[in-house]
């Protein structure tokens, strides 16, 4: 799990192609490489990828065929700029929001405009997304935290505060620039729980299940009219 609040930046050294799928070799700053051991969990650009070798400057990791499928590392090139955060632990200050590192789907920025010190972005979603993004609820950008400020037409908007301009890649992206999309893990459990969370109700239930009955003689709520 991470906290969308970026720690540096990194430059990708080098995709390479193995055995069917691709390893990535991340040059990290000064200092980042000192608490991470063999298997820890560091978000590249909001995907979570597992550490599988380590330098004194950075770290590589093997990207599966499923990663490539539902992000942007086929694109990725050798020199560009990418977000990184390692994992939380459990005495990290969760500032952001809880952030899986699994990446739901690829937008593009539509829009980018300043607004006195911030920078305005917006972002067409997929279709496919478009249940999960609600106004004032968080969103994940290229590993980022960040608060959807408006959901229209498939289309939502973000302040990006001078802050997290200079620590990201964000004040780098162009109208047209493709990135990743995590929605709140809420919303992806919630609306799964909505879809396919209503077992039909065995014809006794057991003393203790939850049921409307149950529900209604403990007072939440009242059955409709």
């Amino acid at each position: 799990m991470f906290t969308g609040l970026i720690e540096c930046t990194g430059i990708l050294a080098r995709v390479t192609p193995r055995a069917g799928d691709c390893i990535v070799s991340v040059r990290t700053p000064t200092g980042f490489m000192e608490d991470v051991a063999l298997g820890d969990s560091i978000a590249v650009n909001g995907i979570c990828l597992t550490a599988t070798a380590l330098r004194s400057d950075g770290f590589e990791a093997d990207v599966s065929n499923e990663t490539r499928a539902h992000t942007l590392v086929d694109q990725w090139k050798s020199g560009q700029t990418v977000n990184l955060e390692k994992a939380l632990t459990l005495s990290t200050r969760l500032g952001g929001h809880l952030v899986t590192g699994h990446v739901d789907g690829v937008g593009q920025v539509v829009g980018r405009a300043r607004d006195s010190r911030s920078l305005r972005l917006t972002i067409e979603a997929p279709e496919t997304l478009h249940a999960y993004l609600a106004p004032r609820g968080s969103v994940c950008i290229d590993g980022v935290s960040l608060t959807i400020n408006h959901f229209e037409s498939g289309q939502f908007g973000l302040n990006i505060v001078p802050h997290t301009a200079e620590r990201t890649t964000l004040d780098s992206l162009r109208t047209g620039d493709r990135l990743h999309i995590e929605v709140d893990i809420v919303a992806r459990y919630l609306k799964h729980l909505m879809q396919f969370g209503r077992p039909s109700e065995p014809e006794t239930p057991e003393q203790g299940d939850l049921t409307l009955d149950a529900l209604m003689a403990a007072g939440f709520g009242r059955r409709p009219s």
